[in-house]
């Protein structure tokens, strides 16, 4: 079957912060008067609140026991986040042309303010077909589900639509689970290479390799 849509994961695919996640997460919490928390505890708050509208559940739980205001945190570390992210050197020019041929979809994980902000920064509101954020739905990834309401969106069925991101739990093995190819996007210190994927790209090529892969699928 042709392929008819591409969809993306946003965070470290197709866009990265200047300065690492661990860093601003300390100059925000700093910034607020809060006592540090590490990453790998943001990480875990985070994952239980896929569908949540902003990040103050999450650093609810990471202040539990505290007098931090986690609405102040999350504003904080949002506006860092922003501040800090750019897109990956040609992604840009690479999503205007592949939308030339492809629908095209985005999927991200995380809360609703956090993740829209994002693109709002980015200037990527418009870039699109399709663009859903886990908080504005009943499931994150890797469910099935919200695999299956990026295919409703896009109007593309799953054999011909192909799902591109890092992480290999949430992109690769959700979307494979959901029947979608998936292409793994690799880089210095991110996940492992898994065979459940059709393809792997060092990050630094997407913009000039991911075309050939799709046109040869």
């Amino acid at each position: 079957m042709n392929t008819a849509a591409v969809a993306f994961d946003l965070d470290d695919t197709l866009a990265v912060t200047r300065t690492d996640r661990e860093t601003l997460l300390r100059e925000a919490l700093d910034a607020v008067g809060a006592p540090q928390r590490s990453r790998q505890a943001y990480l875990d708050a985070h994952a239980d609140n896929l569908t949540a509208e902003s990040r103050e559940p999450v650093f609810e739980r990471l202040l539990a026991g505290t007098e931090a205001d986690p609405a102040a945190l999350a504003r904080a570390y949002r506006e860092r986040v922003n501040a800090a992210l750019e897109p990956v050197p040609g992604v840009e020019s690479m999503l205007a042309t592949l939308r030339e041929e492809y629908r095209l979809g985005l999927l991200t994980n995380g809360p609703v303010v956090a993740q829209r902000s994002k693109l709002d920064a980015l200037g990527w509101t418009d870039v699109f077909d399709v663009a859903l954020v886990t908080g504005e739905l009943s499931a994150g990834k890797p469910n099935r589900a919200a695999f299956e309401t990026l295919l409703d969106e896009l109007g593309s069925e799953a054999g011909e639509t192909v799902f591109v991101g890092d992480d290999v739990t949430a992109d690769v093995e959700g979307a494979t689970d959901a029947g979608i190819d998936a292409v793994q996007v690799c880089y210095s210190g991110g996940p492992e290479r898994t065979p459940s994927a059709i393809a792997h790209v060092d990050r630094p090529n997407l913009p000039t390799h991911l075309p050939t892969i799709l046109a040869e699928r």
